[in-house]
């Protein structure tokens, strides 16, 4: 797969989409370090790293207002170390809503 939900491109190294539902997310082993996308059609909504597992779940559960409000349908993570690097670049390259810094 190359494009997502009228994204022009996915630049994580795991092409592998899944719902963000509660089902979608416990569908992978607990304890994977990486960084994850979360998103809907055209729009990249939230670039991370962490815990994937744990970090969705988390996400999931509204620990995050701007997340919650842009209301992602699917996301996507490449396993790693806790690498802020990768994060930094993709969320340069993606511009996802809820890393954009005010100010």
């Amino acid at each position: 797969m190359d494009k997502i939900e009228g994204c022009s491109n996915v630049p994580f190294n795991n092409n592998t989409v899944r719902p963000f539902t509660r089902a979608g997310i416990e569908a992978i082993n607990p304890n994977q370090i990486g960084v994850y996308g979360l998103f809907k059609p055209k729009v990249w909504v939230y670039i991370g790293r962490g815990d994937i597992r744990d970090r969705l779940l988390k996400h999931l559960n509204g620990d995050n207002p701007c997340i919650t409000r842009e209301a992602p349908t699917s996301w996507i993570a490449e396993v790693t170390s806790n690498d802020v690097q990768r994060e930094r670049e993709l969320i340069a390259e993606l511009n996802s809503v809820c890393n954009r810094r005010v100010g």
